[in-house]
């Protein structure tokens, strides 16, 4: 009787590590991205608001920030998709990098010289526009160009860079304050440098023709939708991170102005005491997004990481909302950094964990990048109102805060309903 020879399966080879430099070059370049974005959003715009409307500082910041995150809203899944259909011969997110850095600065310059509420609103959205593109493009690479072995150390360090941006920025803006024009444009022109250097040392590679579908208004309808019922990991990480990216912008958006309501701090020293604030939360944030990331490979686990950081973010945002003095403030600010390191590292590689689909990489990744340009967008709009209760001068800040870690307690619960990831 023949017998047929039983062989062991084939060993599936394993997937190499991505090359340290591309790993640097994209931290670089999202830190130089978050520079140019998020300087204005913690530090400058706020300045430059209450320097151009000093008595309805609160609601013309609202509204300048608001029109520009909407725009962010509709430009991040749009710029991601278009990236994913890009049949250029320099690759297919090569173009949209530096495309959107520089639309970004050609906004921050008209922010920069603009007199007006309505002048800083129009530059700010075209900024948006153009920096949320790179932005959308730069996510992308994370699930295009890292293994899965990687992302979730690369998420830690790629969301460190964000911190690293807000601290630079507000080191920046100290060392410029008075000149409104290099407050804007010296870390838009550094933004530019550090996409260059990625978009130098990327392995890019165009789409391939005919692979999608032609983008009509309905697919650019359908890249703000990822259908639940198909995908329902994906969707209750949108909504826990919406959630918990609102208590972090109550803190983002409007601690310049706690300073000044609560603190005694005026527009030409607030960029003093937020860079303060910012070296002690990115000392928390360091030691969340170095640890947070490694173990969570090591681990090879998720969802309690973002949990507990969202329930730290909540805790911080309890005794910001209480602070009756700057250096309680600044113990809120360091306990506010170790979780939203800790958020930041995890949340992502959990993100890219249960993407619907690894081909539309892009198109996914913006979508849930709504989930924090939305609440750049709704916490301006919501605070007026919030921060008029029970207040003659809008300076309900301690209800504002306390809202923000409520919604972040819920977010951070929501995540234990993904199932499809640990």
């Amino acid at each position: 009787m023949t017998t047929v020879e039983s062989r062991p399966p084939a060993k599936i080879p394993d997937v190499p590590n991505a090359p340290t430099r591309l790993i640097a070059a994209m931290a670089l370049a999202m830190f130089g991205a978050y520079l140019t974005i998020l300087t204005p959003v913690i530090v400058t715009m706020s300045i430059r608001v209450a320097q151009i409307a000093p008595d309805g500082k609160a609601a013309a910041l609202g509204t300048v920030l608001s029109v520009g995150a909407v725009l962010a809203l509709l430009g991040n899944p749009f710029f991601g998709a278009m990236s994913d259909r890009t049949t250029s011969r320099f690759g297919r997110r090569r173009p949209w990098l530096i495309g959107g850095i520089l639309l970004g600065l050609a906004g921050l310059l008209i922010v920069a010289t603009g007199g007006t509420i309505a002048i800083l609103t129009l530059g700010w959205a075209v900024a948006q526009l153009g920096v949320n593109a790179t932005l959308a493009t730069l996510t992308a690479l994370l699930p295009d160009q890292i293994p899965a072995q990687q992302r979730g150390k690369v998420s830690g360090i790629l969301g460190l860079m964000t911190s690293a941006a807000i601290l630079a920025g507000t080191a920046l803006a100290a060392v410029l304050a008075g000149n409104t024009l290099l407050m804007f444009l010296v870390p838009a022109l550094i933004g530019v440098a550090t996409v260059l250097v990625l978009v130098v040392v990327v392995k890019d590679r165009p789409a391939e023709k005919g692979h999608f579908a032609p983008y009509r208004f309905k697919e650019f309808l359908n890249t703000f939708y990822v259908n639940p019922r198909r995908h329902p990991d994906f969707s209750w990480n949108i909504l826990s991170r919406f959630l918990i990216w609102m208590g972090l912008c109550t803190v983002t958006t409007y601690q310049a102005y706690l300073l000044i309501d609560r603190f005694g701090y005026t527009t030409d020293n607030v960029a003093n005491g937020i860079l303060i604030a910012t070296l002690v939360s990115t000392a928390g944030l360091v030691v969340g997004s170095s640890a947070g990331g490694a173990l969570s490979d090591r681990l090879a686990r998720r969802k309690p990481f973002v949990l507990g950081a969202g329930f730290v973010v909540a805790a911080a945002l309890v005794v910001i909302s209480l602070a009756a003095s700057f250096p309680v403030f600044l113990a809120a600010s360091l306990l506010f950094g170790l979780g939203q390191g800790v958020y930041l590292a995890v949340d992502l590689a959990l993100a890219t964990d249960v993407l619907p689909d690894p081909d539309d990489a892009a198109k996914d990744m913006g979508v849930l990048n709504i989930a924090n340009a939305l609440p750049q967008s709704l916490v301006p709009i919501l605070a007026a109102p919030i921060l008029a209760i029970g207040s003659s001068d809008n300076s309900n800040y301690s209800l504002l805060f306390l809202c923000g870690a409520v919604v972040s307690v819920i977010g951070s619960v929501l995540v234990r309903m993904i199932r499809g990831a640990r």
